[in-house]
Parts: structure tokens; C-alpha cells; sequence
């Protein structure tokens, strides 16, 4: 939350100030992108995961300060909740054996987090939303013990001007209202970065807009919040409605919210970062010593840190992101699409689809979005999140024909996605053995319906047909969950029965 934007002191500028040193950082990214000065081509990736901490007896656990100090690596970080972690792996070059790579280091990593924390009775979970948490949770007495949280909800409140309105409608209904910004904390999401070039990023960005849907219904993992079933990703519609700083007025006005999907196709990055100036007030203006145009006049590289902080107070489920790396700035695409979990495996195999995906679908010569209106991306989306493994998804046709089919996701995948995300590794230069193997486990997720929501939903029905109640059974299904995470064998492997007692 925030995007770690702000530590260590910082002070409340003028906001007219900030507001011209923001403009001045966008004519200067404006200039860098002229004159050509983006890194090289270097094939670069990078991952963030977010993770919750939970005791044995599936009860969330608010330590993060507790365990943070024991695990003493760089590698974790803070997050928004106390009982929330983030996990960062260093870039890697997206070929060879890079995804057993990424796979061992990430079960090296978490594996040793989890004993660290087993230290003060808590462990580490990968899970969009944990199932047990309830209301009480998530008050702004949860929030972590940082500064810039502090911050962050005190101007976000500000911002909005009365208490934050959730209201959820799915398999059943959730409506609650909340003081602060801290139920947001309950989405633990994967964060997929590419380096890409600022030719290519319009592509790689319209790419995983298009494949977003797909993602979602392929990989959701949170059906449950304060102990209510809703949507089969419930991450999205909460987390746009725990951050949304619009009061009713200004939704009805037609004012975007500051967690969006988009509404178009882009033609640049330069393009998204003018939108989101153009479109949002300033929530953290804090500016920086540097003078961008200066700098640049000057034969340097700005920093741009209030475009870069203002671009993180943005939540596009694709983000434009500026970076500055030994002096050379480069562009990515981060894509925040997919919730954490279930197991390392199952993230790896869908960062395999998705890195697959958009090298080939940015490739085609037809490209799907000069075919396919934003439009039916957005509702893609929206429906993968409502109706996950089982959704049917607006698609073209294949052929010259043209026309859009709705088509049921796991069909759309295994007919015509699969091969595409094959050859985009390929591309890659991703070894055969690495591809298969991932790519091979989403086929089998089509092949058997399930992935992590449909997993916990069975399991929790079960459950419940055994007598538990409906907090035992949400405990009970947490517990099972966090049994056969640690295990490791990938969730559509995983068996429901009856959770054990």
C-alpha cells in the first residue's frame, strides 16, 4: 500500500508546489523518452509477493514487527497490516531454467520465514484474502507500526471525508463501513515486473490488460472475507472500495477511483503517467530537494521522485513504473494482478503464462486489442473475478472472420492461450523443461476446474455439511489450507475431504 513510497521524515508540502513539481517531473520524463535515454533491452523480471502471518490455530496474527527482526533479511519488508509481509526476489533475466530458479529461492526464502516466525507462534501464508479474519481485524490500531502508513490512511480519510462504505455482493452479501484504509490490507497480492523498452511498452501494457481476465479466473484465491462467501477473487472490488476517496457526489459525477482497471488502450507509458496526474490529486505531497529540469539541462537523470510517488498512490492493476538504476532509467510493466498463493508452484506456473502470454500476444501482427474493444477487457475482468475457474470470457474468433464468442475460460486457455504463452517463452529462450513443466501445471488446473477459490469454497462447504459451524469451518478450511501450502504440490492436486479437526 503506497508502494513504500515515503521513509524516514519527511514534511507536508504546499500542494500547489508539488503540483508544479509534478508537472515538471512529466515534461521531464516527456524529455528522457525524446531523447531516447531508457535502458538497453535486458529481458529483466522481477517478483513481489505479499503474505499474511496466521498461528497454528488458522487466526491471523498481528507481528509483523515481532517477526520482521527475526528473519533479518532484505529480501522482507513491511507491509500495510500487522499481520502482513512482503517478500522481494532480486531481478532476474527472464531465460533458461530462470522459473526452477525463482521457485527455489522463493521456497528457500519463505521457508526460512516460516520458521522464524514459528518463533512467536505465527506462520507465513500465500492466500488472496485469509479466510479468518474478521472486522476487528482490520482497524487502524492494525496498522503497521510505520510512519508512512500512518500517513498514507490519515490523508486518504482526509480525502474522503466520512467513513470508507464496503459493500460486496456475491454468493452472499458483505456491507460494513470502516474508519480507515486498513481492510485493504487484507488483499495479498503477486507483483509481476518486466523491464521492457519505451517502443515496447505499449504493447507489453494493452497485452496484460487483455490477458487480465485470464489471469484472474485461472488464479483466484479469495472467496471469503469476514467470514462471508463473495466474489471467487474478492481482492479487486475490495481493494477499489477500501482505498476509494470519491464521496458518493463525486462517483455519480464520473470522478475515476484511485484503484481502476483503465478505460482504453494506451499508445505509450507516457501516456498513463499523464493520466495519472491528469486525473488524481495528489494524496502525499512531498517533494524532493531535485529540480528535474535542471538536472536534465544539466546532462543528468532525474530522480522524478514525485511522479514516482504520486504513480504509487495510483492502483492500476497494470502500473506504468519509472525506475533508476546506476544512473540509466528504465521502464516496467507491473502487473498486480494475481492473488498470493497457493503455493510456489502454482505462482511460478502463472508468472510462466503471463510472461508467455504478453511476449507473444505483443508479437502478433493482429494484436488482440486492435481486435477486442477495452471495453470487453474490463468486463472480462470483472466476470473472472465474480465467477473465477468457471467464467466464460469475451475472446475474437480465430480466423479472419473476426467477431468476438464468449468462451469458457479453461477452454479459451487450453485451445488457444497455452500454445500462445509456449511460443512466448520460447521467445524468451525459457528452457523446454521449465515451460512444460509450468505450463503444463495450468493445463491440468483447466483440465480439473480447480485453482485456490474453488479449493477453499469446496472445502468449506464440506465442512460445514460435517456440522462445523460457519467460523469453525472458515478456521478448519484455513488450517487444511496452510497444511497442503507448505507441502507444496499444486492446488489442483490438493484433495477437499473434510478438513481435519
Amino acid at each position: 500500500m503506497g508502494e513504500k513510497v515515503v521513509s524516514g521524515a519527511f514534511d507536508l508540502s504546499d500542494p500547489q508546489r508539488y503540483r508544479r513539481k509534478l508537472h515538471q517531473c512529466l515534461e521531464g520524463l516527456g524529455r528522457l523518452l525524446a531523447e531516447r535515454r531508457f535502458d538497453r533491452p535486458r529481458n529483466l523480471m522481477g517478483m513481489e509477493i505479499e503474505l499474511n502471518l496466521a498461528g497454528s490455530d488458522g487466526m491471523p496474527k498481528m507481528l509483523n514487527g515481532e517477526v520482521l527482526p527475526r528473519i533479518a533479511s532484505r529480501d522482507f519488508q513491511m507491509e500495510l497490516g500487522m499481520f502482513n509481509l512482503e517478500v522481494n526476489i532480486v531481478p532476474h533475466r527472464l531465460e533458461g531454467r530462470v522459473f526452477d530458479q525463482l521457485a527455489e529461492e522463493l521456497r528457500a526464502g519463505l521457508g526460512y520465514a516460516h520458521r522464524k516466525a514459528g518463533e512467536v507462534d505465527a506462520g507465513i501464508m500465500m492466500i488472496g484474502i485469509l479466510p479468518t479474519l474478521g472486522q476487528t481485524d482490520l482497524v487502524a490500531a492494525n496498522l503497521s507500526e510505520a510512519d508512512r502508513y500512518t500517513l498514507l490512511n490519515d490523508q486518504m480519510v482526509a480525502a474522503r471525508g466520512e467513513v470508507f462504505s464496503l459493500d460486496i455482493q456475491g454468493v452472499e452479501r458483505l456491507a460494513c463501513t470502516s474508519a480507515s484504509i486498513t481492510p485493504e490490507a487484507a488483499c495479498t497480492s503477486v507483483q509481476l515486473h518486466l523491464q521492457v523498452t519505451p517502443e515496447r511498452f505499449a504493447a507489453v501494457w494493452n497485452a496484460a490488460q487483455a490477458v487480465a481476465g485470464v489471469q484472474i479466473a485461472l488464479g483466484a484465491n479469495a472467496p471469503f472475507l469476514f467470514g462471508r462467501e463473495l466474489w471467487r477473487e474478492s481482492r479487486p472490488p475490495l481493494f477499489q472500495q477500501a482505498t476509494d476517496t470519491r464521496p458518493p457526489e463525486l462517483r455519480n459525477q464520473g470522478v475515476r477511483p484511485r484503484t481502476w482497471f483503465g478505460e482504453r488502450w494506451t499508445g505509450s507509458a507516457y501516456e498513463l503517467f499523464e493520466e495519472n496526474v491528469r486525473y488524481f490529486p495528489p494524496l502525499l505531497p512531498i517533494c524532493d530537494e531535485e529540480e528535474p529540469l535542471r538536472v536534465l539541462d544539466g546532462g543528468g537523470v532525474p530522480r522524478l521522485q514525485e511522479l514516482v510517488l504520486h504513480n504509487g498512490t495510483v492502483y492500476r492493476w497494470n502500473r506504468p513504473v519509472y525506475g533508476l538504476v546506476d544512473g540509466v532509467p528504465h521502464l516496467r510493466v507491473e502487473n498486480r494482478v494475481l492473488p498470493a498463493g497457493p503455493t510456489v508452484t502454482d505462482v511460478i506456473a502463472n508468472a510462466a503464462l503471463y510472461y508467455g502470454l504478453v511476449r507473444a500476444l505483443a508479437e502478433e501482427s493482429r494484436p488482440v486489442w486492435t481486435r477486442m474493444p477495452f471495453e470487453a477487457a474490463a468486463e472480462n475482468f470483472d466476470t473472472a473475478c465474480r465467477r473465477g475457474i468457471d467464467a466464460e470470457l469475451i475472446w475474437p474468433r480465430p480466423g479472419r472472420t473476426g467477431g468476438l464468442a464468449r468462451v469458457p475460460a479453461v477452454k479459451l486457455v487450453r485451445d488457444e492461450l497455452l500454445p500462445l504463452a509456449a511460443a512466448g517463452l520460447d521467445a524468451w529462450n525459457i528452457e523446454a523443461a521449465d515451460r512444460d513443466r509450468y505450463l503444463g501445471i495450468i493445463e491440468e488446473r483447466c483440465r480439473r476446474r480447480v485453482n485456490g477459490a474453488s479449493w477453499q469454497v469446496d472445502t468449506y462447504h464440506e465442512a460445514r455439511e460435517a456440522g462445523l459451524g460457519r467460523h469453525a469451518a472458515l478456521a478448519a478450511t484455513t488450517r487444511r489450507y496452510a497444511e497442503l501450502m507448505h507441502g507444496g504440490e499444486p492446488v489442483h492436486s490438493w484433495p477437499t475431504g473434510a478438513p481435519r479437526p
